[in-house]
């Protein structure tokens, strides 16, 4: 299906660049009221951007996605994150019926054995969730770094993702790991402990390791694949 890429993008372009993260989110707000999402999967870069919308009570709704095998030290980070700024981030989770015919056919740790498997259960606990989190916004806000990887390199502050349909801001996008920790300690903003044990990128237990002296930012994701398979479908470059 065509969709037609809508008119106001340039505009947000022209003034993603010009605005401060915290002014530009005030003009998506006077924009998109009611209309604005943000994705959180608590790691250092989701948890500045959180503290960013709720220390100043920003009207934008946040969400994360509960794959079900989430490490501890991640529910610890959301529990801890709803009692610093009381609130209670959305949560939403696989569709049981898929998760119970992948896991009943391919097995409960199908994603070791082929790329098919590992993104076909990334689509399953995440992309297809994601949808049915986006469905009603305009905007989607996301904690997206270039640093991250070469692929994520190729994307924008603000650009329209085909894939769901709506305009995603990446306000961090070119921000440094030192800024981003900066930016925490300055605020004592809570974040995951695992990123002091070597946890770069957090995802789901079973497909996270911590990196190594020297390692891409993300080698610690799905570790066994070829690098220019790592991502999860959440994330893809138009």
């Amino acid at each position: 299906m065509n969709v037609t890429i809508p008119d106001y993008l340039q505009e947000l372009v022209y003034y993603s660049g010009r605005l401060s993260m915290q002014e530009f989110l005030r003009l998506l707000i006077q924009k998109f009221p009611g209309q604005i999402t943000f994705s959180t999967s608590f790691g250092a870069e989701d948890q500045v951007i959180t503290h960013e919308i709720l220390s100043n009570q920003l009207p934008i709704e946040l969400f994360t996605l509960d794959t079900g095998r989430l490490f501890a030290e991640t529910y610890s980070t959301w529990s801890s994150t709803n009692d610093r700024y009381h609130t209670q981030i959305k949560a939403y989770f696989p569709d049981y019926r898929n998760l119970e015919k992948f896991i009943t056919t391919k097995g409960p740790n199908a994603f070791y054995e082929s790329v098919e498997n590992r993104k076909l259960c990334c689509h399953i606990r995440k992309v297809e969730p994601l949808k049915r989190a986006l469905q009603g916004h305009a905007i989607w806000i996301t904690g997206l770094r270039a640093e991250h990887s070469p692929e994520r390199t190729g994307h924008s502050l603000i650009e329209w993702d085909a894939a769901n349909n709506i305009v995603k801001y990446n306000p961090l996008l070119n921000w440094t790991s030192a800024e981003v920790q900066q930016y925490i300690s300055k605020h004592n903003v809570p974040y995951n402990v695992l990123h002091d044990k070597g946890f770069v990128s957090i995802g789901c237990q079973p497909c996270t390791r911590a990196i190594r002296p020297g390692e891409d930012f993300r080698a610690g994701r799905w570790w066994w694949e070829d690098a220019s398979k790592k991502e999860c479908g959440l994330h893809v470059s138009n």
